[in-house]
């Protein structure tokens, strides 16, 4: 095979099989995407309830899927990191806790949009 051939690349379909693999992957062993989805959910259910209109979904939606990327991408961060120091060190500690934080200011701002998007239906 020729390195960067078209040979030497999965397919489409196998690619999209390793994302749903490493989604799936994710779900099952760490606490805080179950979370997310929870938030995710009722984030959907609040915005039926409360009559959001199109630009309000789109506010919700990809609130909702950039924070989720975010815990996948904290996951995918703290795995290498584990992987490339097995024992402490304290620059592999500060690589995992900038990774979760990233995710942290995320949430905070993306739930900020949430409230105006809902006190914005429920008001107006």
């Amino acid at each position: 095979m020729i390195p960067g051939s078209q040979e030497e690349h999965a397919s489409f379909v196998k690619s999209f099989g390793f994302a749903v693999q490493g989604f799936r992957l994710t779900v099952r062993s760490e606490r805080n995407i179950k979370v997310m989805l929870g938030m995710a959910v009722l984030a959907i259910v609040l915005g039926f309830a409360c009559g959001i209109d199109a630009n309000g979904w789109g506010v919700i939606l990809v609130g909702c899927g950039m924070v989720l990327c975010a815990e996948l991408f904290n996951t995918a961060i703290e795995t290498i990191v584990d992987l490339v120091s097995p024992e402490y060190h304290p620059l592999a500690g500060r690589a995992k806790d900038v990774a979760a934080a990233a995710v942290w200011v995320l949430s905070v701002f993306v739930a900020l949009a949430g409230i105006v998007v809902y006190l914005g239906a429920l008001l107006g």
